[in-house]
């Protein structure tokens, strides 16, 4: 199980649009040499904002896995 998000970044198939930059509420991503890259993966929640609302489908979005209550809790 991990508890962090995971973001996946299909360098060939980013424009540079810069949508998932100016969208993600936590600065996780930037702008490299007209490509998306992922700066600081420790501030992802895992919203996916980034994911569905890039143009071009370049990005996947693993959200950090919840820990799961037990039956006893």
């Amino acid at each position: 199980m991990s508890n962090k998000a995971q973001v996946i970044i299909n360098e060939s198939w980013c424009k540079g649009c810069e949508i998932c930059v100016d969208i993600c509420p936590r600065d996780v991503l930037i702008m490299e040499d007209f490509v998306a890259k992922v700066d600081d993966i420790d501030q992802c929640t895992g919203c996916m904002m980034c994911e569905l609302l890039c143009p071009d489908f370049a990005i996947v979005v693993h959200p950090p896995e919840k820990k799961k209550k037990s039956v006893t809790e």
